[in-house]
């Protein structure tokens, strides 16, 4: 059975990229054998010639399309590495020892999390639109990597000037050849440092952070949280990535091997709410992306 699931999820990964340039009901009609294993995983509803698409097949729009494939493409490609036991899957030594593809998959997959900050998470943060509309706002990108995520914020705040950080001088060298296909203006607006955020010393300079918490350690999370604090303009905010508790057994260990393969932290969206308000920020809120998906959590540095 976990043999199928495999191939069913590869049915619905390549049924999702061909539906990006292609009405899904066409593409669903083009592969009869792919449209049964979704069918017969759940995914698809017959009634007589009429096929009816499970809503997770459907997306809002091309480009949260494409981001949603990169990020599954990037997570069997991960899971095909823990299986041949290479150097990553074997010592868990983290996104370092990842091939250049994932590297690529999972950085694409962010620009819809950008999407997200930009049009629901912004928005709705009192005052935060308004600052990133100002001349001279900044925004920090932790863990950019190929810098996806901070070309979408350079596009959607044209009066905003984005900085991506990294450990990673491999995903800043991506970075860089991601970069030179964007609009100049966009590039001219975002700037790459090879940096580690625990030795962050800026203070007071920025009016938007993003931290990718699942993706750092739980030591680099807990020295990064006081610095990012730091780093903030008084009354400018926080936007954390997290993942909610897992529901059941299997996910729960799964995200446990993920976390140690990849030098990740088993925070869930409750303990990382607690390390933003323990750190002294404040107004904490939440904005749940797709059922059972990442949770974003927003806090304020104090006017103060």
């Amino acid at each position: 059975m976990l043999d199928a699931a495999a191939w069913a999820l590869a049915a619905m990964v390549a049924t999702m990229r061909d539906a990006t340039g292609a009405p899904l009901a066409d593409v669903l009609e083009a592969d009869p054998a792919r449209t049964a294993v979704l069918e017969a995983a759940g995914l698809v509803r017959r009634e007589g010639a009429v096929l009816t698409p499970h809503p997770s097949l459907a997306y809002a729009d091309e480009a949260t399309a494409r981001s949603a494939v990169e990020a599954c493409l990037s997570s069997l490609r991960q899971a095909v590495a823990a299986a041949a036991q290479d150097p990553a899957g074997a010592s868990g030594s983290g996104w370092a020892d990842q091939d250049d593809a994932v590297l690529l998959h999972q950085g694409r997959a962010s620009a819809m999390t950008g999407r997200a900050l930009a049009t629901r998470v912004v928005p709705a943060l009192p005052g935060l639109a308004d600052r990133l509309g100002a001349a001279g706002s900044r925004i920090l990108d932790v863990g950019t990597g190929i810098a996806a995520l901070a070309l979408v914020l350079a596009q959607e705040f044209p009066r905003s000037e984005v900085v991506g950080i990294d450990t990673l001088q491999r995903a800043l060298r991506l970075a860089r050849a991601e970069l030179a296909a964007a609009e100049p203006d966009v590039v001219g607006r975002v700037s790459l440092r090879h940096l580690d955020v625990a030795d962050l010393a800026e203070r007071a300079v920025y009016d938007l952070v993003w931290l990718p918490a699942p993706f750092l350690s739980e030591a680099a999370l807990t020295a990064a949280v006081p610095r990012l604090t730091d780093a903030l303009r008084p009354g400018g905010w926080i936007v954390v990535g997290t993942n909610p508790a897992a529901p059941d057994p299997l996910r729960q260990a799964v995200a446990g091997w993920n976390a140690v393969r990849n030098g990740g932290n088993s925070y869930d969206t409750d303990r990382m709410a607690s390390r933003l308000t323990a750190s002294g920020l404040v107004d904490t809120q939440r904005f749940p992306t797709v059922p059972g998906g990442p949770v974003l959590v927003a806090a304020r540095r104090s006017r103060d």
